[in-house]
């Protein structure tokens, strides 16, 4: 008899359970993605459940994009909708995404800063991976007040910026970003970088505001140290012609002030511009930064090469490497050779 009860109800029963186990698996916990690599699902302020339905649904199959409806209708996540990146991988199911979702559970991103020469293209490229919109981060880059939370200003405040790549949340706040790269600047003025900066009677924005202006001159990072050399050369100088350094004389620097980026030859009027970049008209460095660096340019400066050159030129090859000279004559003799393969190129 007790053979016979248990044939008669545990096996039925066992099938029930195994069905309901394989319904449950089927519809949260299969993989939910109809694509084969991760997708990210951006949540922001003013999704509603319809439009993260309207996100999850296109790149979902039909039963466990069920399963996670129904996961959502059975808790409170409608009314508690959490901002964020979330991805969804080929082996997640529908409970692993609504747990994300429902816990904000973010991912954090790779947040590259590039090498970009002015305050709103900053903002831009920025404003493309983060959550923040270019306009509050320029706000906060040209605000004194906010600059000075970080010992810096709204012309030095983009040295903080050093162009590595950093893990960070979509939904970073502006405050939680600037504290960040705070962090990360401190980090990379490490004490064998201070030291170098400190040996060369420079601090760490001079060091990047040299190392800008490095950038723009040459691309070449085998051939920076010597340029960096030439432009401390320059700094340094103490002649009774130069009683307070020569001027640094850098072309780039003029277009940062006329902000003229594509100009491709400098002429002799543009040098008349009142600015504070320009550095034909004022001697020692401009009042900050030309452009964010390279980090190679930085250690440019740092490791600069020891010459008595004064002066370089562009080669006349356009290979964009630089022919450098110790006297003026000799400079001259080679910006004749530029001038004249300009000319012949037509490049005005």
């Amino acid at each position: 008899m007790k053979k016979q009860y248990r044939k008669r109800y545990l096996i039925p029963a066992a099938t029930c359970l195994v069905l309901l186990v394989g319904i449950i698996y089927y519809y949260f916990f299969n993989p939910i993605l109809s694509l084969s690599e991760t997708h990210y699902i951006y949540i922001d302020k003013d999704d509603t459940i319809d439009s993260v339905y309207h996100r999850v649904q296109p790149i979902s199959k039909q039963h466990p994009y069920w399963g996670f409806k129904t996961l959502v209708r059975h808790s409170s996540y409608q009314e508690n909708i959490r901002v964020g990146r979330y991805a969804i991988s080929p082996k997640d199911g529908a409970f692993n995404i609504f747990r994300k979702l429902k816990n904000g559970m973010q991912d954090p991103l790779n947040l590259t800063i590039p090498s970009v020469r002015t305050v709103e293209r900053l903002s831009a490229e920025l404003s493309k991976k983060l959550l923040l919109d270019s306009a509050t981060i320029v706000k906060a880059l040209t605000d004194n007040e906010v600059c000075k939370q970080y010992d810096l200003d709204t012309t030095t405040i983009i040295a903080m910026f050093i162009p590595n790549t950093y893990d960070m949340y979509w939904t970073t706040s502006i405050e939680k970003l600037m504290d960040r790269m705070k962090q990360e600047y401190n980090k990379f003025w490490d004490e064998s970088r201070t030291t170098k900066s400190k040996q060369l009677g420079m601090s760490p924005v001079e060091i990047i505001t040299l190392a800008s202006i490095v950038d723009e001159e040459t691309a070449n990072d085998a051939e920076k140290p010597r340029v960096a050399g030439m432009y401390y050369n320059r700094l340094k100088l103490k002649t009774a012609e130069y009683a307070d350094g020569m001027p640094l004389q850098a072309d780039p620097t003029i277009k940062f002030a006329l902000k003229e980026f594509q100009l491709k030859r400098i002429y002799h009027n543009m040098l008349y511009i009142d600015s504070p970049y320009n550095t034909y008209k004022y001697t020692g460095l401009p009042p900050g930064p030309i452009r964010i660096p390279s980090v190679a340019g930085i250690d440019a400066v740092l490791n600069l090469e020891k010459h008595d050159y004064l002066y370089m030129c562009a080669k006349e090859d356009f290979s964009g490497t630089h022919n450098f000279a110790k006297t003026y004559a000799e400079h001259l003799k080679n910006a004749a050779k530029y001038t004249e393969a300009l000319n012949k190129r037509g490049i005005k």
